[in-house]
């Protein structure tokens, strides 16, 4: 791999923890050294955090029974309601179905 032009005219300065190719040097992995183990052990203990609180949210609502909540009674039918009811069965009734016919589907 080529350099960029800035790097090639000089407008930035080349980094010490990189190789020419970009790969990272040896300065930069005795640099990270020290902290390897320590972030790792903290990312760990993160994900286990919010591992912990995902698993409490799913069993939290899974319990719930959602007794607080007042579910409306279903509504009365009136007299118009059922009228129309029984006329839509009606023609219901008279409307020839494939089966009828002898028709299979």
């Amino acid at each position: 791999m080529h350099p960029t032009l800035s790097l090639q005219r000089g407008l930035l300065k080349r980094s010490s923890y990189y190789n020419p190719d970009y790969r990272t040097g040896a300065a930069l992995l005795r640099a990270r050294r020290p902290y390897l183990v320590k972030n790792a052990l903290t990312g760990i203990a993160i994900f286990g955090f919010a591992i912990g609180v995902f698993s409490f949210t799913l069993k939290a609502v899974g319990q719930e029974t959602f007794d607080d909540v007042i579910v409306p009674s279903e509504p009365q039918p009136t007299a118009q309601s059922m009228q129309q009811q029984n006329q839509s069965q009606s023609v219901n009734a008279k409307i020839p179905t494939a089966e009828v016919n002898g028709m299979r589907s």
